[in-house]
């Protein structure tokens, strides 16, 4: 048996030893080398657990809307409106920029409508020499004038701005409307009897929104068959809703059919198919019928529509003059601003 005293001197010896080892171990873990080494290779010094930046860029995000949020509502509390001064200016500028148009649109309109009156009035003096035929004959270029002043102004500004135009001058929405009409009687054929032919070969009791309806025709022809819901910028008559169509007064979801038959006029065309979207039924049908040239690409147009969430189910053309497509609602929006929805305004050769 060793000595006691040996044994013990043994124990301290192993007991030193164990202490210089995880001295050892603990400046190897805290060294600068190994710290840098767990960095780039995405880990954490202490716990050895790999970080994710990703994450921590989220968590960034999120703190950042939090803290925006909670700043505009601060700013409404106190009186702001969630808008500084800057923005309030800029709206303030747009707005007045925007009625400033309408009044000289609805200023052109008017001195035009004066012109025809008075032109009427000469007419009406001369009319004893120069015959009934040639004095109707008159009244209709002018009114032709007006119609196509008119109707390019609704191709250029947005569907608000032209809502805004006729409730400012009432008087040129009825200029423009028999203007239409004196037009349409010069057509071969009308897309609009198309669809009427077509909507009573389907099965009753369809909800139906004809939205830009005019005369809301569709209604007059099929409304004892299914539930037509006519919009347009005003009401002429009683079946009508007058609206803006980029925000229609009904529920999501409720339409079995939606058409545009030559009514898509405004700059905000993509508001106008979202809205016809969001109104209808899942597989539900979206009708559009336009002028053929109107259209840079049918098929790059198509294909824009369908990227909003919809795929094609028929594309027609009818004579020269006009083509039909027809969609159905799907489930999945491939893209909420696609390239390629443009169609070109009618504008009129100057006379």
């Amino acid at each position: 048996q060793k000595p006691k005293a040996a044994v013990i001197v043994e124990k301290i010896a192993e007991e030193g030893k164990k202490e210089k080892k995880e001295e050892k171990k603990l400046v190897k873990e805290v060294s600068p080398k190994t710290i840098e080494a767990k960095k780039e290779a995405g880990e954490e010094a202490e716990g050895g657990k790999k970080k994710r930046p990703w994450r921590n860029k989220l968590r960034k995000e999120k703190a950042k809307e939090a803290a925006r949020k909670e700043r505009e509502e601060e700013m409404e509390v106190i009186g702001g409106g969630g808008e500084d001064e800057g923005e309030k200016k800029k709206k303030k500028k747009k707005k007045k920029k925007r009625n400033a148009v309408l009044d000289e649109i609805i200023k052109d309109g008017k001195a035009a409508r004066e012109r025809m009156e008075e032109g009427e009035e000469v007419s009406a003096a001369v009319a004893s020499t120069t015959g009934d035929a040639k004095l109707e004959d008159a009244k209709e270029k002018i009114k032709g004038g007006i119609f196509r002043f008119i109707n390019e102004q609704l191709y250029t500004v947005k569907s608000a701005e032209a809502v805004e135009l006729f409730k400012k001058d009432p008087d040129s929405f009825w200029a423009y409307h028999e203007g239409f009409a004196q037009q349409t009687k010069k057509w071969p054929n009308h897309p609009l009897r198309l669809i009427i032919q077509w909507l009573l070969s389907k099965d009753s009791g369809k909800v139906v929104f004809d939205l830009g309806c005019g005369e809301a025709k569709i209604a007059e022809a099929v409304g004892k068959r299914h539930d037509v819901r006519s919009f347009d910028l005003v009401a002429v008559n009683e079946r009508i809703t007058a609206c803006d169509m980029a925000h229609l007064p009904e529920k999501d979801g409720v339409a079995d059919i939606v058409i545009f038959c030559l009514s898509l006029m405004g700059t905000n065309l993509l508001d106008f198919i979202k809205e016809a979207r969001r109104v209808l039924k899942t597989g539900g049908i979206l009708k559009i019928a336009e002028v053929t040239s109107r259209f840079v690409n049918p098929k790059m147009f198509m294909d824009a529509v369908c990227k909003l969430g919809f795929q094609v189910h028929e594309k027609k053309a009818v004579t020269d003059y006009f083509i039909i497509m027809q969609f159905a609602k799907i489930d999945k929006v491939e893209n909420k601003r696609p390239y390629g929805l443009v169609l070109k305004p009618c504008l009129y050769k100057k006379r």
